[in-house]
């Protein structure tokens, strides 16, 4: 800690220079980052192939590719897929009930119960034609949307969504933790994905979503898994809901 001490009071220029350094290999190397630490971004298998071997996280995830009838988009297509973990199902599944007991009806003890159509309307638009990797993607800033707007792509479903990168500010802090300097756009680069609500107007209310874990490389294409956290299933989880109820809920079976 001394030696920190000593080279932020020689030169706050030349450790905000070093931090910027370390950022740019950082960026540059093949690896993608996550909450676990770092690992090899190349998969040998297919998409759906690393979400099995990943089954404690993705469970709902894989049941509902294969309710939606989209099991072999997603482990034979060459596809950038956003994948939302388990727990955003979980979390979308459970307003779900509460609107279904509210109303008097059974609520939903499997997923199968939900009719395949509504899977595949709502999966649909976490897929995307083409292999796509945070750096293929241009920048958004959610402060300045006319600078950085991001892009909007054709999801496969049809649906335009919106995906950028946020570059957020590299930040130098003493040792009582006061900011000392700040270079905009410096730090590291996170991947979002947003749904937007009315398409006419394309940079308003957008529900955005960041990506925990980036750059995974199956054979088939990229992998980018959602913040669980952060995200319920189907962007707005009320027309989620309103979607599930109309189309019907099922019994379920034994």
């Amino acid at each position: 800690m001394e030696l920190i001490d000593m080279m932020m009071k020689k030169n706050y220029k030349t450790l905000l220079f070093s931090l910027i350094c370390i950022l740019s290999v950082l960026t540059g190397c093949k690896k993608y980052y996550m909450d676990t630490g770092v690992h090899d971004a190349k998969y040998s298998g297919n998409i759906m192939q690393y979400m099995e071997e990943k089954k404690p996280f993705f469970d709902s995830t894989l049941t509902v590719i294969k309710l939606a009838g989209l099991a072999d988009v997603v482990s034979k297509e060459n596809i950038t897929f956003f994948a939302p973990p388990s727990g955003s199902i979980f979390k979308s599944i459970k307003r779900l009930n509460i609107e279904l007991r509210v109303t008097g009806k059974d609520t939903v003890s499997k997923l199968s119960q939900i009719k395949p159509e509504v899977w595949r309307n709502v999966l649909s638009q976490y897929i995307f034609k083409g292999g796509n990797r945070l750096k293929d993607y241009p920048q958004r800033d959610t402060l300045s949307y006319l600078a950085y707007p991001g892009q909007g792509y054709t999801s496969y479903g049809g649906r335009i969504m919106n995906v950028g990168v946020i570059f957020n500010d590299a930040v130098v802090y003493n040792d009582k933790g006061a900011e000392i300097s700040r270079v905009a756009y410096a730090g590291y680069r996170q991947l979002y994905l947003a749904y937007i609500p009315d398409l006419s107007n394309p940079q308003v209310s957008l529900v955005n979503i960041p990506v925990a874990t980036s750059d995974i490389q199956p054979s088939n294409g990229v992998l980018h898994v959602l913040n669980k956290f952060k995200h319920n299933f189907g962007f707005n989880t009320d027309v989620f809901i309103e979607q599930a109820i109309s189309a019907g809920i099922s019994p379920p079976t034994p």
